[in-house]
């Protein structure tokens, strides 16, 4: 198969100069070679140039040429081209020895089909090289290793999670003695640096749908690994003819709602640890059922053990906000609940509210029609009341019309404990409708609370 279309790139041509100046023979492999057959091209972000010759002396020439920075390793013998157009990486690698180092390459890749190689040389020039079938695994949307998956998985652990990452990036399926593989050499993760295996795992919760390799790597034994907090949901409990449903695969199912509406990391994550604490919190309560009350605020208190484990620190208090507030819309449903507790809810979601609105809004996987039709409708109606009072009184990020310093100055003190209670009492009235949130309003409040607290009502300007 002749793929020179796949070198219409200008700077694919002074890659092959420079083989001709110094005399290598070289190859383009990997990624982009996989990339481009499958259509996905505008997507790499890598290119891999393997050379047969002195690899270095290639990359300085080809860097000189095309005014890119290069980073050198001259220990491992390979060298890093960044390009300054397209925002793509070139990296050489090569032997200068070997005469079949280019199948040895190969041979050492993950999968079958980022082992797939093309000629950059006279006499192979667009030639497909592909001595492990990664075109026909192209075809079929397999992953596959080119060797034995048990010594490759044995030696090269990450590439356990990396199948699952890759088969989600592509839509593609794990062969079926791979699988078997990496469920056997699970173990094995341990030795990886848990931050390489959390990029692979955000590949994976930033899939279309995430639910499918979740599921995966539950079956593989790795996320019990490495979140035993979600995997601890999975099972149905009955007594008394009493059930509930089966938390963990609502989780997932959760997770998918959510990447339907949101590109968001950061949401997808607080969409699977949202139930984590129904674990600890499950009761059984005769002749009512089981209840899990508080497992939101329990859950979001695990979050920090979670996140220095995975060494994940970004982000975390947005996810233990989320989370702990992920059941309270669904507690406002009711007609008879009150201007004061949506101001409050709003309030205390702060501009996390879209997004608590949404993870809510996926947590309805009931299967029962009549059920979900109520749930929907009582999110409806959450949804209006929550969208009029943010319209009416901006409570959203809200901001105290007065501050501390402006009640110091209007009452001449200094700070002390009644300026608080001042502000305590301002910000209650408001959530309350007691008071507009407006300056005029919470000026002749604070007028009021000062001489209630027998401050000397010494006023001056206050600067707005």
């Amino acid at each position: 198969m002749n793929l020179n279309k796949a070198l219409d790139k200008k700077v694919f041509k002074i890659i092959r100069q420079s083989f001709q100046e110094i005399g290598n023979n070289g190859y383009v492999i990997g990624g982009y070679v996989r990339d481009y057959i499958i259509g996905r091209i505008k997507e790499t972000k890598y290119i891999d140039i393997f050379t047969i010759g002195d690899v270095i002396l290639l990359a300085k020439l080809v860097s000189k040429k095309i005014e890119g920075r290069i980073r050198i390793s001259r220990r491992f013998g390979t060298a890093f081209l960044k390009l300054k157009y397209e925002n793509k990486e070139i990296k050489f690698l090569g032997d200068q020895i070997e005469k079949d180092a280019l199948e040895e390459d190969q041979k050492r890749r993950d999968f079958t089909i980022n082992s797939l190689a093309i000629g950059l040389n006279v006499n192979d020039l667009g030639q497909l090289i592909d001595p492990f079938n990664g075109f026909q695994d192209l075809k079929d949307k397999i992953i596959r290793t080119p060797l034995d998956p048990n010594p490759t998985y044995l030696e090269y652990p990450l590439r356990m999670i990396r199948a699952l990452s890759l088969g989600s990036k592509l839509k593609f399926r794990i062969e079926k003695s791979s699988f078997y593989s990496i469920k056997k050499n699970i173990n094995r993760i341990s030795i990886v640096p848990i931050k390489r295996i959390m990029e692979e795992f955000h590949k994976i919760l930033l899939s279309d749908q995430p639910s499918k390799w979740i599921r995966l790597l539950y079956v593989a034994g790795l996320l019990s690994i490495l979140l035993p907090e979600v995997t601890d949901l999975q099972g149905i409990e009955e007594k008394d003819g009493y059930r509930h449903k089966d938390n963990f695969f609502h989780t997932i199912e959760v997770v998918d709602n959510v990447s339907r509406k949101s590109s968001s990391l950061w949401l997808r994550w607080a969409a699977l640890l949202h139930d984590i604490g129904k674990k600890i919190t499950k009761k059984y309560l005769p002749k009512i059922g089981w209840s899990f009350h508080y497992h939101e605020f329990v859950g979001s208190n695990m979050i920090p053990k979670i996140f220095k484990r995975l060494k994940l620190g970004m982000q975390m208090r947005y996810v233990q906000k989320i989370v702990r507030y992920s059941s309270r819309p669904v507690s406002l449903g009711d007609d008879q609940t009150t201007d004061s507790a949506l101001r409050r809810f709003i309030f205390d979601a702060g501009k996390e509210l879209e997004d608590l609105m949404l993870l809510c809004k996926s947590d309805i996987t009931t299967k029962n029609v009549m059920k979900k039709r109520q749930y929907k409708d009582n999110f409806t109606l959450v949804s209006l009341k929550v969208k009029k009072l943010e319209e009416k009184d901006r409570l959203r990020n809200w901001k105290s019309p007065l501050s501390g310093r402006d009640i110091m100055n209007l009452f001449k003190i200094q700070p002390c404990k009644e300026v608080g209670l001042i502000k305590k009492s301002l910000k209650t009235a408001i959530l309350e409708g007691e008071i507009s949130n407006e300056f005029d309003a919470a000026y002749k409040f604070i007028l009021r609370k000062g001489e209630e607290l027998g401050l000397v009502n010494m006023l001056i300007c206050v600067v707005r």
